[in-house]
């Protein structure tokens, strides 16, 4: 094999911009093939981004010779079902966030690469971003001494389409989703610790809906161990005011504090005796490029990714852990 040649199962948002060109721009990687259930997304997917074949059923795109390797981009609820329909056909997959809509369906998912040994990866893209590359330098350099606590703050306002219950995006349909928004934007936070810090052992949760704007929960309190004994806890609220925006992670040491966001890379900053520090760390144009260049290379035994399902299974025990699923 000298060049991955992707099917994509799933066009949408998330292939526009985050991930979709990547895989053109990576080396040894090609985009042969795309499926939508909806056929004129397909085809014009396929035709905007100069892609020769475009399905409507999965199982044919799978099946299709040309494709060695399958991105699955739709909603957690369907990753499972594709994931292993790729591996059955020898196909390495390649799984947008989270892995699934739940532990179970990770365990099916690791169940049948073990027994294929077809590899599944997952899309914890920014583990391999230099924005947190220099989060997990700063920690690893011991910059703030001994790790004591690690917390999570995470506020936003209602989107426009919360208020619409009559038509609620999936992203708020548990049976799709998972759960909730939660489920749609913890899952890179909880990565991201593990990653720094080893695999969350223990976590509870509390959540609520106090805003009534639909029926999944839309405020969270959780605390976690990780395996090193050390703490964290985490706060969401996903219907706030505009004034109690947030996103920050903060990492406490017996020497300084670190801080820094998840998703608006807001710049890093490390507070000790030395006094308070700012780092700012620019994101390559396609965010995901830096993963998927990882995982081709895996795949052409250039190199090893390690962003793969058996990592990113821990992340979903978590939060239906958090979620009260388990």
């Amino acid at each position: 094999m000298n060049t991955i040649q992707w099917g994509f199962i799933g066009c949408g948002e998330a292939t526009e911009k985050k991930s979709g060109p990547a895989f053109s721009q990576v080396e040894g990687s090609r985009v042969v093939a795309v499926m939508s259930r909806d056929a004129e997304k397909a085809k014009s997917y396929a035709q905007r981004h100069g892609i020769s074949k475009w399905y409507t059923d999965a199982q044919e795109l799978v099946d299709d010779p040309q494709v060695n390797a399958v991105y699955i981009a739709t909603p957690p609820s369907s990753h499972a079902t594709f994931a292993i329909m790729a591996m059955r056909a020898g196909k390495p997959a390649y799984i947008e966030k989270p892995m699934a809509a739940s532990y179970a369906d990770c365990a099916r998912i690791n169940r049948i690469s073990e027994q294929t040994g077809v590899p599944c990866f997952v899309a914890y893209y920014r583990r391999y971003l230099p924005y947190f590359q220099k989060v997990k330098e700063l920690i690893n350099n011991g910059s703030i001494g001994n790790i004591i606590n690690v917390q999570i703050h995470f506020a936003q306002p209602p989107r426009a389409l919360d208020y619409n219950s009559s038509d609620l995006p999936w992203r708020l349909l548990p049976v799709i989703s998972g759960g909730g928004y939660f489920y749609d934007l913890a899952p890179h936070q909880l990565d991201l610790l593990q990653d720094m810090f080893g695999v969350i052992l223990h976590a509870q949760g509390y959540t609520s809906n106090r805003g009534g704007l639909y029926k999944v929960e839309d405020t969270l309190s959780a605390s976690f161990q990780f395996e090193s004994g050390l703490p964290g806890s985490g706060s969401w609220c996903f219907v706030a005011h505009e004034s109690a925006k947030e996103d920050r992670i903060e990492v406490i040491g017996d020497q300084g504090m670190l801080s820094f966001s998840v998703f608006t890379f807001d710049p890093i900053t490390l507070d000790t005796e030395r006094g308070h520090e700012v780092f700012h760390i620019p994101n390559p144009t396609y965010v995901q490029q830096p993963l998927i260049q990882s995982v081709v290379n895996h795949l052409l035994k250039r190199g090893t990714c390690t962003c793969d399902n058996i990592s990113a299974t821990p992340t979903n025990w978590a939060m239906d852990k958090i979620l009260g699923k388990l």
